[in-house]
Parts: structure tokens; sequence; C-alpha cells
């Protein structure tokens, strides 16, 4: 560490979001990167659900205070010596390692596998929304239900997006209907289904009532892969019903309930789960593959086939902002991401 210090926002308790210490305005020692770390200059920083989850209110106390934020753009400031891929001054986006103290700092130490070029047409705050609900949508899509890149081979193949209207669900939309898919989203507002419209979703269908008899009444008899943005363990007969045989299916939601697998028996169904922190948190030997799919979502970006999902920005970074968009997300009525801009 160096005598330097920064500006940062976190927690020593874990507090309901009402709570004026449930975020807090913190001084803390700015770091110094060494191995493959990447010393970043923060200019903007995005809200996700796993903010508000790690930051739920539990009885531990924190001694060193702990600072979340897994979304940010910024400029490299400078590299550690085992650097390869970055120099200083370079514009980079990322989510980094839930493992690691978060981003919502005014310098951030993050390794250099998992960050992407920032996307050249965008603003800091645009290019802040998208690096954790993309490597979600893009590993969850390609790696984990293995769809392939061949428009030609998703020619007449459909995708149910359960929660399509969310962060990740934005993302998965657009990559899903590059790659040729039917898409199928489920969302349960007139607002969000609108929004998933908008972002390239072929049919919309209401997630609170039964899919196969929906899905039939669009003329569809079963789907080769769904992909689940939400309650994993509400949608469980569901999924299990409307999945084609030998079909995929992906959640990235935990869920405290047993889930029966025999429902997925008969038709050959595979389910896998999708956690983008898991290449950094376990240090994979794949571990640059964020790094790979961050630089081409920029290039998809850049090339006008995705686009950002900022609904909402906030500025300046500090903890009353930081609240105020902890509470928007815990409505879990948010279309699109929530940004910060600029520690003063």
């Amino acid at each position: 560490m160096s005598n330097e210090t920064m500006k940062a926002v976190g927690l020593y308790k874990y507090l309901p979001i009402d709570h004026p210490e449930s975020l807090i305005d913190l001084e803390i020692a700015k770091p110094v990167p060494v191995g493959k770390d990447l010393l970043v200059k923060v200019n903007a920083v995005s809200v996700n659900p796993v903010d508000t989850k790690v930051r739920s209110p539990k009885s531990k106390t924190e001694s060193s205070p702990k600072v979340l934020g897994w979304d940010v753009a910024g400029v490299v400031e400078q590299v550690g010596p085992d650097c390869t891929l970055f120099k200083p001054g370079d514009a980079v986006y990322y989510a980094g390692s839930i493992v690691r103290p978060g981003g919502n700092s005014e310098f951030h130490l993050v390794d250099e596998r998992i960050v992407g070029m920032k996307p050249t047409t965008l603003n800091f705050a645009q290019a802040a929304a998208l690096p954790l609900t993309s490597i979600t949508a893009w590993e969850g899509l390609f790696d984990r239900l293995g769809i392939t890149h061949n428009k030609t081979d998703n020619e007449n193949k459909k995708i149910l997006i359960v929660g399509a209207a969310g962060g990740v669900g934005s993302i998965a939309i657009q990559l899903a209907k590059y790659v040729g898919l039917t898409v199928i989203g489920t969302a349960s507002r007139e607002e969000s289904a609108a929004w998933a419209k908008d972002l390239g979703a072929d049919h919309i269908i209401n997630h609170y009532e039964d899919f196969v008899p929906q899905l039939e009444a669009i003329g569809v008899k079963e789907v080769e892969y769904i992909f689940c943005l939400n309650t994993t363990e509400k949608h469980w007969k569901n999924m299990a019903d409307a999945i084609a045989p030998q079909g995929k299916i992906c959640s990235i939601v935990e869920t405290d309930e047993l889930l029966n697998l025999t429902l997925l028996k008969n038709k050959s169904v595979t389910f896998v789960w999708e956690l983008m922190f898991t290449r950094p948190m376990f240090q994979t030997a794949d571990m640059i593959e964020q790094h790979k799919l961050l630089n081409e979502i920029a290039r998809l970006v850049d090339g006008g086939v995705i686009r950002t999902t900022v609904a909402e920005t906030l500025i300046p970074i500090h903890a009353a902002n930081l609240r105020k968009a902890h509470e928007l997300l815990e409505t879990g009525r948010m279309v699109g991401k929530v940004v910060l801009e600029r520690f003063n």
C-alpha cells in the first residue's frame, strides 16, 4: 500500500438501505499494483443485484471497511510488473472479482485478464453499465448452454429468457438475436415487455402464468434453450415442461429450495449454472476468456449490434447516491441499469 489515500464508499455493518450507515463515505489507502494487476482510475460504476445481496442485513461486522461495486469503467493509471495487455492511459471496462475489494473507490486494482478495452463509441457511464451483465449473458449463452455463433445452425432454434427485461436479459436478448435464435422473453409488466421487445425479443410471455399454453398460443411447441435470470425454483416446473428433449437450461439465480432434477430425466435435459465470478474467483486456467469476450462485446457495441442499457445516471459517486441506487434496485422494478459517475 502507498501512503496516499483515496475516496471510497463502503460499509462496516450490514444494514437495511434506509439506514444512513448502510453505505458510508470513506478515506482509505490507495493501492499499488503488483503481478498482473492494473491500477485503474475509476470514472463510473454501475450497481447490480450482487451489490444489494452482499450488503443485505446480517449480524457480522467488518473490522476494515468492505467496498462493493462490480462494474467499472475507467482509465489505467499504473500497471503491475507482469502486465502485457494494457498500458497507462488505456480506457477500460470490467466487472472484477467478488473475492477482492469492489470498484466503488477512486482507484481500483483488477487482474488484467478479466479487463476489456472500453467501447470507443460509449462514454464511461454507458460503458460501466455493461461488463457484469455482458459477461454473464455471454458465458451463459455460449460457454454454459453451448450455443454456436453460427447463424445457420441456430435458424430454427428458440431460446426462452426468463426475466428478459433485467440487466442480464437485456444483453442476452441482443446476443441471442445476433447469433440467429428466435428469442422468447418473459416479462410481467407492460413497461418491461416493451423494453424487451425494443431490444429484439420476438415474443413475450408472462412468467406468472404457465409457460406451455402461452408458447402454444404463439405456435411454439417447445424451446431448445432456457436461460433463467429470475427465481429458479419458482419457474422450475414450467421450465421442465417447456424445454425440448435434449435441451439445455442455464440459471444464474441460486435457490434455497431443493430442485427436483428428476423432472429433467426423461428428456435428457442438461442443467447448468452460470456465475461470472467463477473464473476470477478460482483463477481458472481460462480466465483470460473474460478479457477476450469483453473486447468482443466492445466490438459489437462499436459496430451497432449491442446497445448499452443505462436507465439512470447519478452524479457524483458518493454514499448518498449509492444508497439511492441500491434502493432503486431493491424495488425489483428496475428496467435497465443505474450508473454513478465521478468522484468529487
